[in-house]
């Protein structure tokens, strides 16, 4: 195992980073089962990625006009992509969404009441944390009130995608989890993907996962903070690599000798 650590200033800056330092030390792998059964992939071991001011700069990267080629995310995109993080709607082709799990999670009625007092007791800014007869709990709501209502100072409140039945779909979440800490009254995220493409769904998670962290820094009242984030699944797919190879400075016979 080759864990690596990165730290970037922006969203940007951890893109091109990780970019590069997959070419660097990342591994080819056959792919066995999932997106792209077949092909090859260039995969790290491991990698943590701190990323110091995620709101600065381009939330996504831009390539040099003079490669005349797209973006890897367009503002378009990631605008949509907004909305599957934060809300729970699904479409008839998608047997999940992040914002269905984060937003409406079947949940024990006793556990919610145990937890938050009875339900006629709380009325939060008219937010409906949970559908309290049915059972359903939107995490990020009930993250904020707990921030607000109990303190800065815990270790459980861990925004929850991944679930156990997961194993047996098709295509599993690749965003398990993210993690939180409140310290020097500055909101920080720590999420941990299984499996992650780094060309078009690292800008695209990070650029929207931070802009939920700044709805939620805002709703409790603390400063935006720091992205951390890791994955032992970090990747580069085949059809990418020559594009990759270029954007660092080599020339595609270069590319072709170091296969």
């Amino acid at each position: 195992m080759n864990p690596i650590y990165i730290e970037a200033t922006t969203l940007s800056d951890a893109w091109f980073q990780a970019l590069y330092r997959c070419l660097e030390h990342g591994n080819i792998f056959k792919i066995d089962r999932g997106s792209y059964a077949g092909d090859k992939r260039l995969e790290f071991d491991y990698i943590t990625i701190r990323i110091k001011n995620p709101d600065k700069g381009d939330l996504l990267p831009k390539l040099p006009g003079h490669y005349n080629l797209p973006d890897p995310v367009d503002q378009d995109y990631l605008d949509g992509y907004i909305s599957y993080l934060m809300t729970d709607e699904v479409s008839e082709n998608e047997s999940y969404t992040y914002g269905q799990r984060l937003t409406n999670v079947s949940t024990n009625p006793m556990h919610i009441e145990f937890f938050f007092g009875m339900k006629e007791d709380i009325l939060i800014q008219d937010k409906e944390i949970w559908e309290y007869d049915e059972g359903y709990l939107n995490q990020i709501e009930a993250l904020i009130w707990t921030y607000k209502n109990k303190g800065y100072r815990n270790n459980q409140m861990v925004l929850q995608v991944a679930q156990p039945t997961d194993m047996v779909l098709q295509d599993p979440p690749c965003l398990r989890h993210i993690d939180t800490r409140i310290q020097d009254n500055t909101l920080h995220f720590f999420p941990y993907f299984r499996s992650w493409d780094l060309w078009g769904g690292f800008p695209a998670n990070l650029a929207a996962i931070e802009y939920l962290k700044q709805y939620v820094a805002a709703e409790i009242g603390v400063k935006n903070g720091e992205i951390i984030a890791a994955s032992k699944g970090l990747h580069l797919y085949s059809y990418v690599w020559e594009l990759a190879e270029c954007l660092r400075g080599k020339t595609i016979e270069e590319f072709k000798k170091g296969l």
